[in-house]
């Protein structure tokens, strides 16, 4: 067991699935998983690890951010041998074809600053996605008939943002939408040589102001985790 994940060796399986709400990854381990547990509850942040047909998943909360993210990431990879890791999250919507309940792919991270920012130091690293499951996913939501984008991103480390112009520039170079945690998964993943994507369903809408009821966000979050578990496994 590490600082933040109280997991025994061996109950945390090697594809990861990360929502940052913790609730949603009890949610999400109960409607898609066979026989979830319950293996980390450290500071509430949960975690479930159970199997979708027949392959062993953990389902593990992030909470909000790269920070916390990066925490939980490293030790899933470093300390539990995590190999596959999935971000499965909201996003705002930054291009007028991209649709509030759409699910993005992000092919590419666009960022401001990272906590891996100094390590990297002067070099504007161009974080990616693996390919393999990149593809496997475009199949996936094609098969399931899930309307879907793929292109670039921009991980925001600012919620409450006050930089409209940013947002402007970002929407100027054709940036599907933005979020707060993919741009260190993916960062994260090249310095330890493993395999992630960043998979969003689009929640509310920059340039509309349309945003998706909470009545309405379980079953659109839903194509979104069978997208991840899907390509996970192809």
């Amino acid at each position: 067991m590490t600082i933040h994940i109280g997991a025994e060796p061996g109950q945390i399986a090697e594809t990861v699935l990360m929502p940052g709400d913790p609730y949603r990854a009890r949610w999400a381990a109960e409607k898609f998983l066979d026989a979830p547990k319950l293996v980390n509850e450290v500071r509430g942040m949960l975690g479930f690890t159970g199997t979708y047909k027949g392959n062993p998943v953990t389902i593990q909360g992030s909470g909000m951010g790269m920070p916390s993210f990066s925490i939980y990431a490293n030790e899933l990879i470093r300390d539990y041998g995590a190999k596959t890791l999935i971000r499965i999250g909201s996003c705002g919507g930054m291009q007028e074809h991209v649709k509030v309940r759409d699910v993005i792919l992000a092919m590419t991270t666009t960022s401001v600053s990272t906590p891996s920012s100094t390590i990297l130091r002067d070099v504007n690293f161009a974080p990616c996605a693996d390919w393999s499951l990149l593809s496997a996913a475009a199949k996936a939501a094609k098969s399931l008939d899930v309307a879907t984008h793929i292109g670039g991103i921009y991980s925001s480390d600012t919620f409450y943002d006050e930089r409209p112009d940013l947002n402007e520039q970002m929407v100027r170079h054709g940036i599907l939408g933005v979020e707060m945690e993919a741009a260190e998964l993916y960062i994260l993943a090249a310095r330890h040589k493993v395999r992630a994507l960043g998979i969003m369903t689009v929640s509310d809408h920059l340039i509309t102001g349309e945003a998706l009821p909470s009545s309405e966000r379980e079953q659109s979050f839903g194509d979104m985790v069978e997208v991840a578990l899907e390509a996970a496994f192809t």
